[in-house]
Formats: structure tokens, sequence, C-alpha cells
């Protein structure tokens, strides 16, 4: 089974406002016993592509072997409980495509931010760095995102994201949360407005370097800070969740994009991931982009254990995470320093974590995911921010690039726009560094993609 995952590492406190650093790493998901009692304790939840389409007797078959809990129509697909020893059962049914254990993934209104846009706050040394802005105040690239959705799927965002983000760049009204999968319940299902009471606080941070935020009295810079976020929590409180559910989130950003958001570009951000590929996961992935949606994710931080999916699977965007040379040289430098314009590749790092491709996988372009920071709240209520590293943060960059990648070219397509960031990328290859009071690093061929991405350049080559 497969998980996505997240990690800690407090640093310290800086005045009333709380500045700590966090290294993803796995969180461990609770357990829930099954209530399916007809199945009995030996059950799990399996995924299920079907050949060709859905109907009433292949439903029958399948509900005498086990249980069906939830169809996806859209990709002839179902969950369902079965006994362990009937999976192969289900695999050698003549209409079954594949039928894999669903996997494992891991990654009340309060003071509203007085601005609707962050595009003239400060800039932290990571925006700099893709030269969306400049050091300073103010931005330097015309494009801001603007009438362009990015669904985040993730943890949600804390009770008070309204002290963080401006409300009118939250999608409220399309905002979900999904859970169950896994035979961890009686089925994938919505639980309604607790996508805005996220305790993990993931999904916020990553949000953050899309639109920007409030620290304190000052506002922070996004890459896309015009762009509209669409929360869609798919991961539990633990940060954890499953394959199915997952889909069931891509599925549901997919028919907005299908329907009322038809005339809209829309981007997916993926900060999770797992160690295989869910055959339900894949179809929607394939789903969505059918539908016109881009889907960035972020490549796992396994380091040369290899890449985690969906990042992985090749009509994905992904993401690797790097960091600058001079972004240790003072304490706040990530706020003061100045990252050398137009962008030299000697500059830039690759983290360790950051997954390596294997044959089979596909890594893109790699971005910011080394100490970057935004608000990530460990106690409910409490405000408070973090540097984090992973290429979660790396995955929010790129995704907020490819929104003005977007909004420049409304009918932009995921294959377009993976294309325009490879090709403008700087390339990196194998490579070594010494970080300024950090330490030495290196790394080979398979670390970086086609290299390094900034703003300016994929908008340069987006037509």
């Amino acid at each position: 089974m497969k998980k996505m995952k997240f990690g800690i590492l407090l640093i310290g406190v800086l005045a009333t406002i709380i500045i700590g650093c966090k290294e993803e790493s796995a969180l461990s998901p609770s357990s829930k016993s099954n209530k399916n009692a007809r199945i009995g304790a030996g059950n799990i939840g399996i995924n299920v592509l079907i050949k060709g389409a859905i109907n009433q007797t292949i439903l029958k078959e399948l509900n005498v072997i086990g249980k069906v809990q939830k169809v996806f129509y859209e990709i002839n697909a179902l969950t369902m409980l079965v006994r362990s020893e009937d999976l192969s059962k289900i695999q050698s049914l003549s209409y079954v495509n594949i039928a894999n254990p669903d996997t494992e993934v891991k990654g009340a209104p309060v003071d509203a931010v007085p601005i609707a846009d962050f595009s003239g706050g400060l800039n932290t040394w990571d925006l700099d760095a893709v030269n969306v802005t400049d050091l300073g105040v103010g931005r330097t690239e015309a494009m801001n995102g603007s009438g362009v959705y990015v669904a985040v799927l993730d943890t949600g965002l804390p009770d008070s994201w309204r002290q963080y983000f401006p409300q009118e760049r939250i999608a409220t009204e399309y905002a979900k949360s999904f859970g169950g999968g896994g035979g961890e319940n009686e089925n994938v299902s919505e639980q309604p407005n607790k996508w805005e009471h996220d305790q993990n606080s993931h999904g916020g941070h990553v949000t953050s370097t899309i639109i920007g935020y409030k620290i304190g009295n000052s506002y922070i810079n996004g890459v896309a800070p015009m762009a509209k976020i669409i929360p869609v929590k798919v991961l539990n409180q633990n940060g954890s969740g499953w394959g199915s559910v997952v889909a069931n989130g891509i599925i549901y950003v997919a028919n907005l994009k299908a329907g009322p958001l038809a005339n809209s570009p829309v981007v997916i951000n993926m900060s999770l991931g797992g160690s295989v590929l869910d055959a339900i996961e894949s179809a929607a992935i394939d789903y969505a982009i059918s539908k016109g949606v881009i889907i960035v994710a972020s490549a796992g931080n396994s380091g040369t254990a290899g890449m985690g999916y969906p990042g992985g699977y090749a009509p994905v965007i992904s993401v690797a995470a790097t960091g600058w040379i001079d972004q240790f040289s003072t304490p706040d430098a990530w706020i003061t320093g100045n990252v050398p314009d137009p962008s030299n590749a000697d500059d830039v790092w690759i983290a360790p974590f950051s997954s390596r491709e294997l044959p089979g996988q596909d890594l893109d372009v790699a971005a910011p995911g080394v100490y970057t920071v935004g608000p990530y709240q460990i106690n409910s209520g409490q405000l408070s921010y973090y540097y984090l590293s992973g290429t979660s943060m790396a995955s929010p960059h790129v995704a907020g690039i490819v929104a003005l990648m977007a909004q420049k070219k409304p009918n932009l397509t995921a294959a377009e726009a993976e294309t325009i960031l490879e090709t403008a990328a700087i390339p990196l290859g194998a490579g070594a560094r010494n970080v300024t009071n950090f330490g030495s690093f290196s790394w080979g061929v398979d670390a970086s993609g086609h290299g390094f991405i900034t703003a300016d350049a994929a908008l340069a080559g987006t037509p």
C-alpha cells in the first residue's frame, strides 16, 4: 500500500511569532476497525478498473465476492472491501482490467486579512530565485495568476486561514473534503466543511507559496497572488490518506473544469505521494487531463530510493527540491537575501532528500524546496510560521508558475505546459555545491530533471 508523507523538525521561536523548520518525514496513519462484519477481520480495501462501462450485472457479481463501496463512473472504476484472499478472484474476472489494494498516501472564521492582493508584498528568497519577484517589495512579472484556479489537494486549511490569506483568494464555493478509503471506512465520502478545520497545516503552507500570506503586520508575495485557490482535503489530520480518496478529489476538480469552470484555466497541485502508482489514481489523472486540467506534483522525499507517485507518472509535471547557496548566509536571508538575476545554475543545489528518477519514472523540473517559510500551525488557533523543506514545498512554486502561464494562454494544455517548462529550465545535470554555513552537497544526472525553472523563462516560452 502507498503512503503520502510530510515531516517535522522544530527550530525556534521569534518574538511572538513562532518560526521553525520542518523537514518532511513519514507520519503513520491511525488505524480504524472495519465495520463490514459480513466480510470479516481479514478484509482489505481494493481499487478496481473495469473494461468498459460499469453495469448492474457487474456490480451484482462483485457484491457476491465482496462489497462494492464507491463507483467512479467517469473512469469506469470502483472501490471494494474484500477478504485479502479474494483479491485474486477479482483480478481474474474477464471484465476487470486492474485490481490492486487501495494505496495509502502521505502529505471557525476569525479575523480576515484586510487586503485582497499580495502582489505588492515583501519577497522571500524562493520567489526571487524563480524570478517572479526581486529583492524588496513588488513583482518583476506582470502576470499574477488572475482568472486561474489552483486546486490544492492536500490537508485543507486551518481554522484561522482568514488571518493568513485574503478571503477573496479562497474559492470557498468549491472547497471540499473527502475521507474514508483503504478499508478504514464504509466508503469514500464527502465531509462537509472539514476542509477549513485542518489540524495538520501542510495544506496551508503549500497554499501560501502560491498566493502569498500575512505574517505579523507584513504581507508576503506569492508566485501567483491573484489566482484563486480551491482547497480540496484528501488527507486526514495525520497528513495521510488513500489513493481512492485522492482519485475522488481529482475527479471532483476535473468535473468542475468540465462544468462551472469550463471557461477558466484549472491547475491541480498535489504535494503528496506514495511508493506505487494506484490504478484508480492514474485513471483519474488521465480523466482530469482530458478535461483540460494541468497537474503538478512533488517528486518525493526518498532520495536515491526513487520518486513517489503520482509525481513519477509521466503525464504529471513533477518537481524536485532545490536550495540557494547563500540562503543560510545570515539568519534573515530568507527575506533580505538577494538571489542574483538572471538565474545562474551555480547558485542552485539539489537537496539530498529530493527523490531521484529511476527507470520508468519521469522527473520534469526543479524548484525551491529547502527552508521555505509559510504558515504552519502546531497549536490550533495560534498563528505560527515555519521553515519547511521537502518537494511538497517545491511543487507549489511550479503550480504557481503554471498558473501564470495559463493566465497568458488560457487554453494551455498539460502537454504544452510540460514541454514549455522542460525547454525553459536551466540545466543542472550532475553537480556539487558548497552551501554557506550549511555544508557541501552533490547529486547525479537523475536528480534535477530538465533543470531549475524560473517564471520569466516559462512565460517567455508561453505563446
